[in-house]
C-alpha cells in the first residue's frame, strides 16, 4: 500500500487563507486593533502610519482614538522592539513572549555595540561602567516623572548629552548625542517602553514611561525555547502554510532556532509549489476561498512583510514596490495577490497604479476603496518613511 505523503496546498488556497486569517476579506473583520494586533503576531510600528492604517483595513468603524486609548489610556497594547530589530504594536500579553523570543538577543548585542561606541567615541574609558550608571539615572528620573520626553530625560540626566561619532568617514557620518540610543537601549532590556507621541498619530516622537505601567517588569521571565514555540505557533496559526525560511527571517532567528520551534510544535509538513511548509497539527484541512476583496495596505504592512519568499502573492512586481533594502510601499491588493501600488499626494488624493489586469469589478472596488480611504483620512497627510520607486513616481 503506497504511503501517504503531505497534503498538496495550492497557491489559491494560501490566498485564501490570508484572505480569511488577516481580516482582509469582508466576511472576516477583525473585532478590534488590539485583537488584530494579537492574531498578526503583531503591527509594523517602524513607521507610526502603518499601525493605523493596517487597522483602517481590517476593523471596520476603526477610529484613531480607539486604538490610541487601548495603547495609553487602557493599556492593552504597547509599543516594542521585536523580529528583526524592528518595531511592533503587541498586545500586552504578547510583551514577554517576544522579549524572550526576539529581543533578549537584539539588547545583548546592542549593549556590545554601544559600550564600544562610547569608549572608542571618548566619552569613558570603562563604556559598561559608563552606560549601567546611566541608564540606573534615567530609570530613577522615569519613575519620578511617570513619563518624559526625551529631551526632558537629557536634562535631568546630563550625561545623556555626551556626543559620538555615527558612521565616520561615511558621507551620512553625524556627531549626535547618546540619548536615544541609551533610551532605545533601556527598551531592548524591557526596562522602559514607548509612551503617548508628541501630537498626532503621524508623529515619530515619544514620551518615555516604566515598562511595569504596562506590562510585570523587567520583561522576559519566560524560557527561551518556551517563548520561541509561542511565538512560533501564533505566527504559523496567522502566517502558515508557509517554509522554515519564512520563519527565520520573520522572526530574525537563526536556522537551529526555527527547527526547534517547528519540532516543538509538532508542525505538519505540507507541500507549497515552492517546496516543503509547514502547518499546525489541527490546521492542515483545506480553507475555503472567502470571496472576492480588494485591499489598500500601508507600507511596511504586516501581511506584505510576513514571508521572505513573496512570488505566491507578490508576483513580477517586486522592483516597483520595494526599495533596496526590502522595505514594501504601499500596496493594493485583490484575492490574496499584490496587483499594484498607491500614494497619498498633497493635496490627499489617493493615486493608484494597478499593475496587471484584474478585470472590472476589481477595479471598480479598489477605485471606490481609495475614495474611502481620503475620506477617513481628511486633512491628514503622510509620506512613508521609506519611498519605493512607484511611491516616488506617484507623488509626483
Amino acid at each position: 500500500m503506497p504511503v501517504k505523503g503531505p497534503r498538496r496546498v495550492p497557491t489559491e488556497e494560501r490566498r485564501a487563507r490570508l484572505g480569511v486569517r488577516h481580516h482582509l476579506a469582508p466576511s472576516s473583520p477583525a473585532a478590534d486593533a488590539v485583537a488584530l494586533a494579537g492574531a498578526l503576531c503583531g503591527l509594523h510600528a517602524t513607521d507610526p502610519v502603518t499601525v493605523y492604517l493596517a487597522a483602517r483595513a481590517r476593523v471596520r468603524g476603526f477610529d484613531v482614538a480607539h486604538l490610541e486609548a487601548a495603547q495609553y489610556d487602557e493599556r492593552r497594547a504597547l509599543r516594542m522592539l521585536g523580529m528583526r530589530r524592528t518595531m511592533w504594536v503587541l498586545p500586552v500579553e504578547m510583551a514577554d513572549v517576544v522579549h524572550q523570543a526576539c529581543t533578549v538577543k537584539v539588547a545583548a548585542a546592542n549593549g556590545r555595540r554601544l559600550v564600544k561606541l562610547i569608549e572608542d567615541s571618548g566619552v569613558a574609558a570603562d563604556g559598561a561602567r559608563w552606560l549601567a550608571e546611566v541608564e540606573r539615572s534615567v530609570v530613577t528620573a522615569l519613575a519620578e516623572r511617570g513619563e518624559a520626553l526625551a529631551t526632558e530625560l537629557s536634562d535631568g540626566v546630563p550625561a545623556l548629552k555626551a556626543k559620538v561619532g555615527l558612521a565616520e568617514g561615511k558621507s551620512y557620518g553625524a556627531e549626535v548625542t547618546l540619548t536615544n540610543q541609551v533610551l532605545t537601549q533601556l527598551a531592548a532590556q524591557g526596562v522602559i517602553v514607548r509612551g503617548r507621541p508628541r501630537g498626532r498619530w503621524t508623529t515619530n516622537q515619544y514620551r518615555w514611561a516604566p515598562v511595569d505601567r504596562w506590562a510585570r517588569a523587567p520583561l522576559g521571565a519566560l524560557d527561551p525555547a518556551a517563548a520561541e514555540a509561542d511565538l512560533a505557533r501564533r505566527w504559523l496559526a496567522a502566517f502558515g502554510p508557509a517554509r522554515d525560511a519564512d520563519l527565520q527571517w520573520w522572526a530574525g532567528w537563526t536556522l537551529t532556532q526555527t527547527r526547534r520551534a517547528l519540532a516543538a510544535l509538532g508542525a505538519v509538513e505540507v507541500a507549497l509549489e515552492e517546496g516543503a511548509g509547514w502547518v499546525l497539527p489541527d490546521d492542515v484541512e483545506a480553507v475555503a476561498s472567502p470571496g472576492p476583496w480588494v485591499a489598500l495596505l500601508p507600507a511596511l504592512d504586516p501581511t506584505a512583510m510576513g514571508w521572505t519568499e513573496r512570488d505566491w502573492y507578490l508576483g513580477p512586481h517586486r522592483a516597483p514596490l520595494f526599495d533596496r533594502t526590502g522595505n514594501i510601499g504601499p500596496s493594493i491588493w485583490s484575492d490574496g495577490r499584490i496587483v499594484g501600488g498607491w500614494v497619498q499626494r498633497p493635496d490627499g488624493e489617493i493615486a493608484l497604479r494597478v499593475l496587471e489586469d484584474v478585470g472590472s469589478a476589481a477595479f471598480a472596488a479598489i477605485d471606490a476603496e481609495a475614495a474611502t480611504l481620503a475620506d477617513w483620512l481628511g486633512d491628514v497627510r503622510f509620506k512613508p518613511k521609506f519611498r519605493t520607486p512607484l511611491e516616488r513616481e506617484l507623488s509626483g
